[in-house]
């Protein structure tokens, strides 16, 4: 079953001789629960495809569909509705919020959609992680893999029906980011959400179902793995 669908995007910055294309012409479609790994030379526009599937930024031309929702035809607070449930981000250097604590970071998404926060959810989503010893900790208390998995929690929190990574090992050691790469297994495969994953990472990219190769802002190799 499809989840996303991409028709014909495009992506311009600038304007005349400074005009860059950061994504042309670029089609595909992606099934529920699929685990996709993009990979591409930076400046390929990888980041871009990213931010605007996440409806963090808007194309220049061309559609996303997220199940079945043309997802730039909402107004802007449709969009930050949609971003918020429809959608979990992990970014490369988390994006914490310094003053707020673990369990207070994971919640926020939901806090800020003004909804009822899920308990159970909750302490499942700190137990998986392996949180439970850290719950009241801020961010400049815990490890850079520690961080990340907040991140990752946070993510989750709201259920999404996607979750972007935008190069969510880059920031660590080769021990953290398998075990990071093992939780964003789980949620893919636990939780059936579908995972898009942005990576230089060739082993990470390699445990993906799927392997999307962009440059200078074109798919130059679309590959299912399994």
């Amino acid at each position: 079953m499809e989840i996303i669908r991409v028709e014909r995007l495009s992506k311009t910055y600038g304007q005349g001789e400074n005009e860059v294309r950061a994504l042309d012409d670029v089609s595909f479609s992606v099934e529920k629960g699929q685990f996709v790994a993009i990979i591409g030379p930076s400046g390929s526009g990888k980041s871009t495809l990213l931010h605007i599937l996440g409806g963090v930024d808007r194309p220049t031309s061309g559609k996303v569909f997220i199940e079945g929702q043309d997802v730039f035809a909402q107004n802007e607070d449709q969009l930050a509705i949609f971003r918020r449930r429809q959608v979990g981000m992990i970014y490369q250097f988390f994006n914490l919020i310094p003053v707020l604590n673990v369990m207070e970071n994971i919640t926020l998404p939901v806090l800020m959609d003004r909804r009822k926060v899920n308990k159970k959810r909750l302490e499942d989503l700190i137990t998986t992680l392996g949180l439970q010893e850290r719950e009241n900790h801020l961010p400049n208390q815990l490890s850079g893999g520690q961080q990340q998995r907040v991140a990752i929690g946070r993510a989750l929190m709201n259920s999404p029906a996607i979750v972007l990574a935008d190069e969510p090992t880059g920031n660590l050691d080769s021990r953290n980011s398998q075990e990071i790469v093992e939780l964003l297994k789980i949620s893919n495969k636990q939780y059936g959400q579908t995972l898009i994953v942005i990576t230089h990472d060739e082993s990470l990219a390699l445990q993906a179902d799927r392997i999307i190769a962009i440059e200078d802002g074109h798919i130059i190799r679309d590959e299912v793995i399994r």
